[in-house]
């Protein structure tokens, strides 16, 4: 029978074990629906990701460092090609960036959580999972040459190498696969991320309102709704010409190869801009606060964003200017990739109208956001380039696609989100990361993208192709791809230096308080780390500087439109 005799007031009873709290504690994570903890495990999954991507990066860039090398065999070659792209992309980009969304929108429009957050925390899981499942290729063993059942048809999976003749084992299935799962994963955190935005501001926070962030998340979310759509249907179609006989993509019973590509880059090309726009709402908060002005032309942002949206989504065929398309349909791809630049171009123009005249510190967060000014700046002009359909046809599938790229997601994205870390972990774990590490890691981290992308551009010129696996002697690229892998080992100890200041900052930083910036959103107006309910009160926002207008209502440098 059951023991229903209640506890003697004042005994004492025995404390848990540490393993016992511990396990509770790891079962507290695993099935929360808090939205800030649900954000941080989507910023750790990704940061490790981050680090795997980087060795396997660093693996690829040991072997083009010589000519001839033989570290690794070209089978493996081709798997950590695909793994790395696949993991910067859909494994470190969009987990982190939605990542800061989990944790912040709410903050910031004054919710207590998100819409769902049952349906927040199944979409963290199903990302995470689909990531693991993704790795979980690497389970085949290891070969002479080849690293077992890893994808290795490129993250971009191009037909015909995905069919069953090109590729007999299961490595594409495991990329098909877990691109389905954390596709599904991201479609409902878009859909958790609009229905917050949109139905759970505070009072007062009209649209208007917003911090830019919450602004580029909204509009980025409604974009991975329109753009994951056709890549899943893509998965599900390879998959169908793998073990059903669908012919979707088989040329020689009646499909098409280009078909794939389409599918491909009208997902992938839209992708881009959900990478960079988060980033550009990361910039728009970062550079006011230390700048200590108010963001220049925020109607211009706004509509600028929301311009960058529409116009991406008719650009995806700039990646296929050398398959014989029509002169109508180059033309109309290179107009429409030009036009891009253009609401680019006055975010642009905003940030530096922003710096002008404003008292700027340079603290870590602002370093990293005003390399991103300047890096993005280089990419678009490259973009530009690569945008005009002769130009294209030169440079197509060489090491200046790779270097224009890598300005986009490291020079602008990757650098974003350091600034993003470095400005929101004292409010998410209550300590400051240290300054004097975070310069250490800017510089290095700075310098050693400039040796490898800047070079990497030359390299492309001289015409080298963008994935083989080695090279001959003779073809002058020797000294450069030295240089490109020494600045590789360069960015790959500033990630090191940054994990390690993640760490021990954790441990023994000094306490942060709730505004160590003296910002005016929200999410600064809890303490450090927010409670579980984010506000003891509803919060009633009068202008876009709802915290700074309480600080210092007085200000005259402050007035703006409310």
């Amino acid at each position: 029978m059951a023991d229903h005799t209640l506890p003697i007031p004042g005994a004492i009873t025995a404390a848990p074990s540490r393993g016992a709290a511990l396990l509770e504690w790891l079962h507290g994570w695993v099935v929360t629906v808090d939205h800030k903890r649900l954000g941080i495990l989507y910023v750790v999954y990704a940061i490790f990701f981050l680090l795997v991507a980087g060795a396997e990066a660093l693996a690829m860039r040991i072997q083009l460092a010589i000519p001839g090398n033989h570290f690794v065999g070209p089978e493996t070659y081709n798997e950590l090609f695909t793994m790395h792209g696949t993991t910067m992309v859909f494994l470190v980009g969009m987990p982190i960036l939605f990542g800061f969304a989990n944790y912040l929108v709410p903050l910031m429009v004054g919710a207590r959580d998100m819409a769902f957050p049952r349906l927040n925390a199944f979409s963290f899981w199903l990302t995470a999972f689909g990531g693991l499942l993704l790795y979980f290729s690497f389970i085949g063993g290891f070969g002479l040459y080849g690293m077992g059942n890893a994808p290795d048809v490129g993250w971009f999976a191009y037909a015909p190498l995905t069919a069953k003749a090109f590729s007999p084992g299961h490595n594409t299935d495991y990329w098909a696969l877990s691109l389905i799962v954390m596709g599904f994963g991201t479609l409902g955190t878009a859909i958790n991320i609009i229905a917050t935005t949109l139905s759970m501001r505070c009072r007062g926070m009209t649209l208007f309102r917003m911090p830019l962030f919450v602004w580029l998340m909204l509009v980025v979310s409604g974009l991975t709704l329109i753009t994951i759509t056709p890549l899943t249907a893509a998965q599900i179609m390879l998959l169908i010409d793998r073990y059903v006989g669908g012919h979707f993509f088989d040329t020689q019973s009646g499909g098409s190869a280009v078909v794939w590509i389409h599918f491909f880059w009208i997902f992938g090309h839209p992708e881009v801009y959900v990478l960079v726009m988060p980033a550009f709402g990361i910039a728009s908060e970062i550079i006011p606060v230390f700048s200590r002005k108010a963001i220049f032309g925020y109607p211009a942002m706004v509509a600028a964003s929301v311009g960058i949206a529409f116009v991406s989504l008719g650009v995806w065929a700039h990646h296929m200017f050398t398959v014989g398309m029509t002169s109508v349909g180059n033309a109309f791809f290179v107009l429409s990739t030009m036009m891009v630049g253009i609401p680019t171009g006055i975010k642009i123009f905003n940030w530096l109208a922003t710096m002008w005249g404003g008292k700027i510190r340079f603290a870590t967060p602002m370093l990293f956001a005003t390399g991103f000014l300047f890096q993005f700046l280089i990419a678009g002009l490259t973009g530009i380039m690569l945008s005009v359909a002769p130009w294209d046809w030169q440079l197509h599938n060489s090491y200046f696609v790779i270097a224009h790229f890598h300005y986009v997601l490291v020079g602008g994205i990757v650098f974003c989100i350091f600034a993003a870390i470095y400005y929101w972990y004292p409010k998410a774990t209550g300590r400051m990361l240290s300054e004097t590490l975070g310069h250490w890691h800017f510089w290095l981290f700075l310098i050693g993208f400039h040796i490898t992308f800047d070079t990497m551009h030359l390299v492309g010129i001289l015409g080298m192709p963008r994935s083989i696996y080695t090279y001959e002697a003779d073809r002058g690229w020797n000294t450069l791809n030295m240089i490109i892998s020494a600045g590789g080992m360069i960015q790959g100890i500033a990630v090191l230096i940054f994990a390690w200041n993640l760490i021990d900052s954790f441990l023994h930083g000094k306490e942060a308080g709730n505004d160590p910036w003296d910002a005016w959103t929200l999410e600064w107006s809890t303490p450090s780390p927010p409670p579980a309910y984010n506000f003891g009160a509803d919060p009633v926002v009068r202008s876009r500087r709802p915290l700074w207008d309480l600080k210092h209502p007085n200000d005259p440098d402050w007035k703006y439109e409310q």
